[in-house]
């Protein structure tokens, strides 16, 4: 294939997979099907799991009934799977394909269920707002081309691998590879909302980031590198508080009132 038409079929590509967008209605390249980004998050969760320990008992608990409460509003069918890794590092993560991390680092951090819930409700919010296939199709439209598009009919190949580095599952643990500024504020839009519809109050979202900047000295942790700095998370929080805080109240009086019981 010349250089030529290589090129004239990418072009096409880019095209076709340009018309999605995300919930906030943001135009994003989206050149992979969804059941392909499905299958690359199953591998790499399944790749974390071998490289860490889980944790179970109250604390595999706790998290589970946050996560239970975040994902029960989220409309899309799956039924979600979340493990606890142990693990130091202030970080968690959800994954296509409907997989939820969370190191127990992130609980010393988020001190109740809704600063975790400000968490989660974030992380989900990447995989709702299809983030990961919109990097792995930008990385791959203009670093490797083609290539990159046909390997994902095959991800145990070497052309597979390098389809799963691009989706943030090449670091150390073989997950979280960043993700731009602007999917992080979209996320944090989302989140803010998703969190406060399942019933957790979005007013601790400001007392997370708050934690995260005193457990960081002001600065982001080195998987955070590329997000957006805890004063301007705080302040786009706070523009958006009133429409959180009145999805909250709605969700109160439906009932939906979680009391996840974080280990003492």
């Amino acid at each position: 294939m010349t250089r030529k038409s290589l090129g004239a079929i990418v072009a096409l590509a880019l095209t076709l997979g340009a018309c999605s967008q995300t919930p906030t209605g943001r135009s994003q390249l989206t050149l992979f099907s969804n059941e392909e980004i499905d299958r690359m998050g199953d591998q790499s969760f399944t790749q974390y799991q071998q490289e860490l320990p889980t944790v179970g008992g109250q604390t595999a608990d706790y998290v589970q009934c946050v996560a239970n409460a975040i994902t029960a509003q989220v409309d899309n069918g799956e039924n979600w799977e979340v493990k606890v890794f142990k693990d130091d590092s202030a970080n968690a993560f959800a994954l296509p394909g409907g997989h939820i991390g969370v190191n127990t680092g992130i609980l010393a951090v988020a001190k109740n269920q809704d600063q975790l819930a400000t968490v989660l409700g974030h992380e989900v919010s990447h995989v709702l707002a299809h983030h990961a296939n919109e990097r792995v199709s930008t990385q791959a439209a203009t670093q490797t081309g083609l290539s990159v598009l046909q390997s994902a009919a095959g991800l145990d190949s070497q052309g597979g691998q390098q389809v799963m580095g691009l989706l943030g599952m090449g670091a150390k643990y073989g997950v979280l590879m960043p993700f731009s500024r602007k999917q992080e504020s979209e996320a944090d839009t989302l989140g803010l909302d998703l969190m406060a519809r399942a019933g957790f109050d979005p007013r601790e979202s400001i007392e997370l980031w708050q934690n995260m900047s005193a457990a960081s000295q002001g600065q982001p942790p080195a998987w955070m590198s590329t997000h957006p700095s805890h004063g301007q998370r705080i302040d786009g929080l706070d523009a958006q508080m009133n429409q959180a805080l009145e999805l909250y109240q709605q969700a109160r009086a439906a009932g939906r009132t979680p009391n996840c019981q974080r280990p003492g």
